[in-house]
């Protein structure tokens, strides 16, 4: 579980927010002008915070309960033979 005690925005915010940073390669200021669109007011500075803060966190929980195969090719193709 990931623990966001502490902070002054929503867990969905946050958690949106690291999971793009991640997954597109965005800016941070790219990504503060994006959520500001969407009525989120926050500083690059901010985000490269909770990255820094969370992303582990995040990683962790997407490699349990399937021993990791999601972080080390868990979504790849099949190869056929």
């Amino acid at each position: 579980m990931i623990n966001v005690e502490g902070v002054h925005f929503p867990k969905s915010a946050i958690l949106h927010a690291v999971f793009f940073y991640l997954r597109y390669a965005v800016s941070y200021r790219d990504l503060a002008e994006m959520l500001g669109e969407r009525s989120v007011a926050v500083d690059h500075a901010t985000l490269n915070r909770w990255v820094i803060k969370f992303a582990p966190q995040i990683a962790l929980g997407l490699g349990r309960g399937s021993g990791g195969r999601l972080l080390y090719g868990g979504w790849t193709r099949p190869t056929s033979r």
